[in-house]
C-alpha cells in the first residue's frame, strides 16, 4: 500500500488526525491492535476543553457533541464543610463540556472506519529516519502488509511501538508514580451535581463526575496497591458519601456498572520527533486525569500536527514540522504542571503539614479573584498554538 501518512493507532488521537487529514485532501492508513468494538467500549476521560470542542464542530463531529454533551460553566472546590464553585466561564468567557471518549471515538468512527485496518499484529516501523519510512503488520486474515509513507504518526498510547521506534540513546524521560490511584466507577444513576466537585477530605480525595443526566461518574483515590476485588459497591458508596458529604446535599446511589482502579503517573518523553516519526498523545506523554487534560492534549498535539503535514504536503514547508515538537511541548509541559498541582492540592499524603498547607491553598484559589483565575484558564485550556 501506499499512502502519505500511515497512523499507528485507532484512539481519538489517531482517529482525529486522519480526519482533519482527510478534510484537507491528505490521504491517511491507519492500523489498531484491537477490534473496533473493544476501540469503541474503552471508557476514557469526559472533559473536553473549549479548543477541543471548537475544532471538533468545525471538522463536522459536532452534532452529537452538541445534542447530547453537558456544557459546563465551572467546577465545585470542596473541603469538610465548605463548598465553593470556581466560574470559568465569568473568569475566562470559555466552558468545557462532558462528553466521553467512548462518544468522541464513535464519531470519528462514523466518517473513519473504512481507513483503519482493526486486529491487526506484528506490527514494526522501518526506515523513520528517512523519507520513506515503512509501517508493517499482518492484517486479521493473517496476510503479511506493507505501507509505504512519507510520515509515519505514532498515536499507539504509552505501551505502543512506536516510542521504542526512537533510539533508546536518543530518548529522554521524565516520570513521577504517584503512591495512589484512582477508583473510578460507572453508575447508572442520575448525577447528584450540576458541575464536578473536587473534594479534598481527610480520608482521602473524591470526585463526582458524569457521563449523561442519566450516568454518574464518580472516583475515590485509594492506594495504588488497593485490589478492586477488595470494594464491594456497598463499600464504595459509603466512601464516596462521607468523603463527598455536605450539609443540605444528597449523594444519589444506583447500579455500578463499571469498575477499577487506575494509576496515577506524570510522563514526558522526548523526542516527540526521529526523522519522519512524530508521537503524539499517550504515546509521548501522560498526566494524572485531575486536570482533565490527557484528552484535551492528544488533541493539541493532533491540532499541531495536521497543520505542520498541510503545509508540507500543499506548499512543501518544512518549517512547521520542524517546529512541531517545541510547539507541542509547551503546551505539554503547561498541563503537566497544572495536572501536577491540582492533583497535590487535592489528594492526602498521610503528612498533616501537607493537609494544612492543602487547605490553605484551596482557601486562597477559592477566595482570590487572580488565582481562580489562574486554576479557569487552565482548566478551560490554553488556545491551540498551530503556528499558523
Amino acid at each position: 500500500m501506499r499512502t502519505q501518512v500511515a497512523i499507528v493507532g485507532a484512539g481519538p488521537a489517531g482517529l482525529l488526525l486522519s480526519h482533519l487529514l482527510s478534510l484537507r485532501g491528505v490521504d491517511s492508513v491507519v492500523v489498531e491492535n484491537r477490534s473496533r468494538e473493544y476501540v469503541e467500549a474503552r471508557i476514557r476521560a469526559g472533559v473536553l476543553e473549549q479548543d477541543t470542542v471548537d475544532l471538533l464542530v468545525k471538522s463536522g463531529l459536532g452534532d452529537r457533541l452538541t445534542a447530547a454533551g453537558l456544557r459546563h460553566d465551572g467546577i465545585h472546590l470542596q473541603w469538610p464543610g465548605e463548598r465553593h464553585r470556581i466560574d470559568f466561564h465569568a473568569l475566562t468567557g470559555r466552558s468545557v463540556w462532558v462528553y466521553g471518549q467512548t462518544e468522541v471515538v464513535k464519531d470519528l468512527l462514523a466518517v473513519r472506519a473504512d481507513a483503519v485496518h482493526f486486529e491487526v499484529s506484528g506490527t514494526a516501523l522501518h526506515d523513520v529516519d528517512t523519507d520513506r519510512p515503512r509501517l508493517s503488520f499482518v492484517d486479521r486474515e493473517g496476510a503479511p502488509r506493507v505501507v509505504e509513507a512519507d510520515v509515519v504518526v505514532g498515536a499507539d498510547g504509552f505501551h505502543g511501538i512506536s516510542r521504542p521506534t526512537v533510539p533508546h540513546a536518543l530518548r529522554h524521560t521524565w516520570e513521577r508514580d504517584y503512591p495512589y490511584g484512582w477508583l473510578g466507577v460507572l453508575a447508572e444513576v442520575p448525577p447528584s451535581t450540576d458541575e464536578l466537585i473536587y473534594a479534598w477530605h481527610p480520608d482521602g480525595f473524591a470526585m463526582h463526575s458524569m457521563r449523561s443526566p442519566r450516568l454518574s461518574r464518580l472516583y475515590l483515590q485509594v492506594d495504588r496497591a488497593e485490589r478492586i476485588e477488595d470494594w464491594s459497591d456497598d463499600r464504595i458508596w459509603d466512601a464516596l458519601a462521607t468523603r463527598l458529604g455536605l450539609d443540605g446535599w444528597t449523594l444519589r446511589t444506583g447500579p455500578i456498572v463499571d469498575k477499577g482502579i487506575t494509576p496515577m503517573r506524570s510522563f514526558v518523553s522526548t523526542p516527540m520527533r526521529h526523522g519522519r516519526l512524530f508521537l503524539v498523545g499517550d504515546a509521548a506523554h501522560i498526566v494524572p486525569p485531575t486536570g482533565a487534560k490527557g484528552l484535551n492534549l492528544a488533541v493539541a498535539d493532533v491540532a499541531v500536527l495536521t497543520e505542520a503535514l498541510d503545509a508540507f504536503f500543499t506548499e512543501r514547508r518544512t518549517d512547521l514540522l520542524d517546529g512541531y515538537e517545541e510547539r507541542a511541548l509547551r503546551r505539554v509541559w503547561r498541563s503537566t504542571h497544572f495536572s501536577w498541582w491540582m492533583t497535590s492540592m487535592l489528594h492526602r499524603s498521610g503528612d498533616e503539614l501537607d493537609a494544612q498547607l492543602q487547605l490553605a491553598q484551596l482557601r486562597y484559589v477559592c477566595s482570590s479573584t487572580a488565582a481562580a483565575t489562574s486554576l479557569a484558564e487552565n482548566y478551560v485550556g490554553l488556545p491551540h498554538d498551530t503556528g499558523r
